[in-house]
């Protein structure tokens, strides 16, 4: 597939049925694209369509199968979207563009050469857990116990909004990590694990049994 040019390619892109619930029109929407007027399109979409594929049908969905409804954020940029995030860095919050391809540039592949692909989602069941408790790692330790495809997770205090990826390297750096600011110290949680540390392996049920419960009785 070639680089759309037209609202009608276009059109045909939006339609990519990615996995059973997702279409990649929903991944390509972007604030940045909106307000700075620069189209959000893949140079590659085979490549994007690819990746988007993977990180949907091996991540979203079973997520979305167990949770419910998840919302995407932000998603797929464009290297000039991303470009500009970055050039606004204060503003925007994106990292530089080789740092992002593929994370949110899903049609680049990174240095060594592999394919990947990041969204920022919401996980909607998850929000009035997290307003009750300000818990985060509830819905971290839930996700890196049941979702092995996942390669990272980063946490953002609004909404428990979070960067989740899916990336071909089977040696990409695994970690979760957080921005959500630890009530007891006033500063951003950092690393909940990573490879290396003592608490990567084993079962975590302990710490998200009370949200599966809730999702339980909510749905009774």
């Amino acid at each position: 597939m070639k680089k759309p040019e037209s609202v009608k390619a276009l059109e045909e892109l939006g339609r990519v049925q990615l996995s059973k619930s997702f279409f990649m029109r929903e991944f390509l929407y972007s604030e940045i694209s909106q307000i700075e007027k620069i189209p959000n399109i893949p140079d590659d979409p085979g490549l994007a369509i690819k990746v988007g594929k993977q990180l949907c049908e091996n991540v979203l969905e079973p997520i979305q199968d167990a949770l419910g409804r998840i919302t995407i954020r932000s998603a797929y940029r464009s290297c000039a979207v991303n470009k500009k995030g970055a050039e606004n860095k204060n503003q925007y919050n994106c990292a530089a563009n080789e740092k992002n391809y593929a994370g949110h540039i899903w049609d680049r592949r990174d240095s060594k050469g592999f394919m990947g692909a990041t969204a920022c989602v919401v996980v909607t069941s998850f929000i009035p857990y997290y307003e009750r408790t300000h818990d985060w790692t509830a819905l971290a330790w839930w996700i890196h116990d049941n979702i092995k495809a996942y390669a990272n997770m980063t946490f953002f205090p609004k909404l428990a909004a979070f960067n989740i990826t899916w990336h071909e390297d089977p040696d990409y750096p695994k970690y979760i990590y957080s921005y959500i600011e630890d009530p007891k110290t006033a500063k951003h949680s950092g690393y909940l694990t990573k490879k290396g540390m003592d608490n990567f392996e084993g079962s975590y049920e302990e710490y998200y049994k009370d949200f599966i419960q809730q999702l339980r009785n909510a749905a009774t």
